[in-house]
């Protein structure tokens, strides 16, 4: 499927006729939920759309006649999974305890604020989770009514192959979700020496597969790609999607805030166990180690903390090694893209989108 429609403006279109129809329906139920409808949309406005635009490549692919409403398709599927991306980050937001999102309030803090400015009684800091998991619940919902309204623009067996594909993507990221906490708390039983092979599990279920390789294969299936296919598309999308999640590691750790929207540090202060840190576990000194033990991820950690976590990953040669993970990763997707009948275009239009993956600076 060429994209030759405007991926993102339309979107962000389908977005406000979902919101449109939706809203009237919430506030007639009661005023009360509002700030909630709007919330949410102020919430999906924006983004870099990188999951959606990974579905579309992935959809022009297959060198095999499209259906004819294959467009609607991909822009359904598209914006359904930009709304469970959504929710995933509201839910995120609230496992990181995290206080910003893309540079404004995150979403539980969002309604913990408004509790306060109306005097409600209770905690404020409980309605404010309890209201964005709710949230987040309802982006879930209308993230399927999309995937269903995708599949019913093919023929049913493509549509039956993409939605089996949404399916599997849904699972393996909420248990990467799991793996990741769970990291967080046993970090310290996991042996040295195995630390970094946990991280890239970690980051393979969680971020690696969802942001790439489950996009592209859904809108592969989405325009009838076949399981030989569909196995070339995974050899490609997994490497690119561990370069991708390992750049957003790095941008976690040293990224700039006005550009990411995340202050500067705030993977060390949520204490994820990415790469980075199992680096810094085989290649630290003794007391860098053992300051990083103590103190990463701590509620008080310092801003001179984090400079400190800062200067120690670049001296130790952990960021280096990790850059060179990212180069080797993109290196190992554009080769396997070659094992790939494409177009010109198409294979000059993903090589372009790889790259800014895995070398983005937000």
């Amino acid at each position: 499927m060429p994209e030759s429609l405007p991926l993102v403006e339309s979107i962000s279109a389908r977005l406000d006729a979902l919101f449109a129809q939706r809203k009237p329906l919430l506030e007639s139920l009661n005023p009360e939920l509002g700030p909630l409808i709007d919330q949410l949309i102020a919430f999906t406005t924006g983004g870099k759309r990188t999951r959606a635009r990974f579905l579309a490549a992935g959809a022009r692919m297959p060198q095999v006649a499209p259906d004819s409403e294959i467009g609607s398709a991909v822009v359904a599927a598209a914006t359904s999974v930009e709304l469970f991306h959504a929710a995933a980050l509201v839910h995120d937001d609230i496992l990181d305890r995290s206080d910003t999102r893309r540079g404004l309030p995150s979403t539980h803090r969002v309604f913990e604020s408004l509790h306060r400015q109306r005097g409600w009684v209770g905690e404020a800091e409980h309605f404010g989770v309890s209201a964005a998991i709710l949230a987040g619940d309802l982006l879930l919902m209308w993230s399927d009514d999309l995937k269903l309204e995708a599949s019913a623009h093919v023929r049913p067996s493509r549509g039956i192959a993409a939605m089996s594909e949404f399916g599997r993507m849904r699972t393996e990221v909420t248990a990467g979700q799991y793996l990741d906490i769970a990291a967080e708390v046993s970090w310290q039983a996991i042996p040295r020496e195995e630390r970094a092979e946990r991280a890239i599990a970690v980051a393979t279920s969680k971020s690696a597969r969802y942001s790439v390789e489950a996009p592209l294969v859904i809108g592969a299936r989405l325009a009838g790609a076949d399981h030989q296919l569909v196995e070339r598309i995974r050899a490609m999308g997994l490497p690119l999607g561990l370069a991708f999640q390992l750049r957003d590691d790095v941008l976690g750790v040293f990224g700039d805030e006005t550009v990411t929207g995340k202050p500067s540090g705030d993977d060390l202060r949520e204490g994820k166990r990415t790469l980075l840190v199992a680096e810094v576990d085989t290649l630290a000194d003794a007391d860098t180690r053992q300051f990083f033990d103590a103190r990463l991820g701590s509620p008080d950690l310092a801003d001179d903390e984090i400079r400190r976590m800062q200067t120690a990953i670049r001296d130790c040669g952990a960021l280096d090694a990790v850059e060179g993970k990212i180069q080797q990763w993109l290196d190992e997707a554009l080769t396997a893209m070659d094992r790939i009948a494409l177009d010109e275009e198409t294979r000059t239009h993903f090589s372009k989108l790889a790259t800014e993956a895995a070398r983005r600076e937000y």
